[in-house]
């Protein structure tokens, strides 16, 4: 059984009428929450893709491909078990904003507070769950995270930008996905494809860089913390927002949201 793209909708407007009665403190712990489940989903993909050895000489996409199936367990545990993420808010709350369901201007509050505490919970995951634990400091895994780290603030800033739209286009379809369908097995291969497919296509999802860049930096990058929220944090964060509240939130608000009575 599914949901209709209208029911979707409908089920889109419930959510955001939901966040927008939760008190502040319950959606900064939501939100840290959330950032801890990307935070393990983020080091699953790293050691998974750093493991692949020399054989990704010869086959590039191969680290990618172990990277993009195991990064979606952080989505999957944030609409399953429960978690406020800012990149899924980017689309979900625009079809109750742009029908007058919730006040016009909650949004831009409700991404502030879900952003600093998806922020904080990461990094409170990578200095003590990642760095202090050691899990990644042997080899190969130390230097996957830096040459990660250091690739992802070297890109120029117009190309950060177009992948972060490219990104949370992806994220929102699987959250949409995810929310179409009424099983538990469909659920979770409606969440796990677009998540999968944004990793491997190399797109730029704040909130992921959020563990991939500090965590670089925690293991000796040669980054600076200006240059990730300079040169990877903001663009991607922007294309973020158009990605996820233009072209899912608002073009299917649009389509399928029915006008407030």
């Amino acid at each position: 059984m599914i949901n209709t793209p209208h029911e979707v909708i409908e089920i889109t407007k419930g959510m955001a009428l939901k966040k927008y009665n939760t008190t502040f403190g319950k959606l900064v712990i939501l939100g840290i929450l959330a950032g801890f489940y990307i935070g393990m989903g983020g080091v699953l993909s790293s050691l998974a893709g750093a493991g692949v050895g020399g054989i990704a000489e010869t086959n590039p996409i191969l680290p990618k491909l172990i990277s993009g199936a195991t990064f979606p367990l952080g989505l999957m545990l944030i609409i399953l078990v429960g978690g406020e993420l800012f990149t899924g808010n980017n689309a979900n709350l625009i079809p109750a904003t742009i029908q007058g369901e919730i006040p016009k201007t909650y949004f831009l509050k409700n991404w502030i507070i879900i952003f600093i505490s998806n922020f904080i919970g990461l990094i409170i995951f990578d200095y003590i769950f990642v760095y202090h634990s050691g899990i990644m400091q042997s080899e190969p895994y130390a230097s996957y995270i830096t040459k990660l780290a250091e690739y992802k603030t070297h890109l120029p800033w117009h190309q950060v930008f177009i992948r972060g739209i490219g990104a949370n286009w992806l994220v929102c379809l699987a959250v949409w996905l995810g929310l179409s369908s009424q099983t538990m097995l469909g659920r979770l291969a409606g969440l796990w494809w677009p998540v999968m497919a944004f990793v491997v296509m190399g797109f730029e999802h704040s909130i992921a860089n959020m563990f991939y860049i500090p965590t670089g930096i925690f293991h000796g990058a040669n980054v600076t913390w200006t240059a990730f929220f300079v040169d990877n944090l903001i663009p991607a964060t922007l294309g973020n927002i158009v990605g996820g509240a233009i072209f899912v939130g608002g073009v299917y608000g649009f389509l399928y949201g029915s006008k407030k009575k």
